[in-house]
């Protein structure tokens, strides 16, 4: 009886312990539900968009998880890779303009968006203030005239000189078509090549007070050098014509009509990863940061704060001031998480 009795203590004290541990193991997880899942991020190779990447991954890390050093590369093969699982998350999808990109790898079979990390993007067409009010310059298609794109002709063929967009980012597709849909092939010339390097020399033209014809989109720190109203102003077209044909979207924008959707930039999730991590995915879901904030911070970047350490003290401070908004997402984190747990329980 004494080694009965001994037994049954041995086991009911093991028991304890075990259910001591347990309850320590599940209050450890409530608070970082992703520890010991690794995450891959992946990213677009411009160094003004890894802003917002690294508020993301500032939250995912206080969620316990273990962030890999991001991927890089262009937004259709982004898509591609998330679709496979070769990354697992993304916060550089714009909505409308990449949309063909989403579609092609499947979709929402394949991929889940989550929430709008940016709301109310912008692109089109802005020249300068002056040259457009000494030649009543108000729409893209005023540039048909010899005359008016002469002004902008920068290497003397009688062209003007569009700076443009980067093959793969999707936005050199709209130009090209916008050129060709309003009959502008004849007197412009899409210029792509190095976006940021290009529109240096744009705006040095600028300073020098020469015409300047250039796409843009808001956020980021070109709007704060060449301010809207006051050094440029944006080009109206006088119709929407999209090469997806989906032409019932936004483009308007203070009663112009810039030819490009009005956007969204969201976050992007492989669908399994997003069903085994609701944390991760509540927390993509409510990371946003304004157009304001973004331009704001790619500015500092022009202005010499460039280095990817910059960009994470940026981050930083961004959260720190922040902080209570960021918290909340990091709890309403949390408890989608421990509802997953409690509906795996019942």
């Amino acid at each position: 009886m004494f080694f009965d009795f001994t037994r049954k203590f041995v086991q009911c004290a093991s028991a304890l312990s075990l259910s001591l541990v347990s309850l320590y193991g599940m209050a450890a997880s409530a608070d970082k539900p992703g520890e010991g899942v690794s995450v891959s991020p992946i990213f677009p190779p411009i160094a003004e968009e890894r802003f917002r990447g690294e508020v993301a991954m500032a939250g995912l890390r206080e969620l316990g998880y273990d962030v890999q050093e991001p991927k890089e590369t262009e937004y259709a093969a982004m898509m591609v890779a998330l679709s496979y699982g070769d990354a697992d998350f993304t916060v550089h999808l714009w909505d409308k303009l990449h949309d063909t990109f989403y579609q092609k790898v499947g979709g929402d079979r394949n991929l889940v968006k989550a929430g709008d990390v940016i709301p109310g993007v912008l692109q089109g067409y802005l020249i300068d203030k002056k040259t457009a009010e000494a030649h009543n310059i108000k729409y893209l298609t005023d540039l048909k005239k010899p005359e008016i794109a002469k002004l902008f002709d920068i290497n003397g063929d009688g062209k003007a000189d569009l700076t443009g967009c980067n093959p793969g980012w999707g936005c050199e597709l709209v130009i090209d078509h916008h050129l060709k849909a309003y009959g502008l092939e004849k007197t412009v010339t899409h210029n792509r090549g190095s976006y940021f390097a290009l529109m240096a020399d744009t705006i040095t033209r600028y300073k020098q007070g020469q015409p300047v014809l250039y796409f843009t989109w808001v956020p980021q720190w070109i709007a704060g050098v060449l301010v809207e109203g006051k050094d440029v102003v944006w080009l109206e077209v006088p119709y929407t014509d999209l090469p997806d044909g989906k032409n019932d979207v936004n483009t308007t924008y203070e009663g112009k009509n810039l030819g490009f959707a009005i956007d969204k930039v969201e976050a992007v999730l492989n669908k399994e990863f997003a069903e085994k991590n609701p944390a991760a995915l509540k927390f993509l879901s409510l990371v946003q940061i304004s157009t304001d904030d973004e331009s704001q911070q790619n500015l500092k970047m022009q202005n010499g704060e460039n280095k990817p350490a910059d960009i994470r003290r940026h981050a930083d401070e961004w959260v720190a001031a922040h902080r209570q908004q960021f918290d909340a997402w990091l709890q309403a984190s949390r408890a989608a998480a421990g509802n997953q747990v409690s509906q795996a329980k019942q």
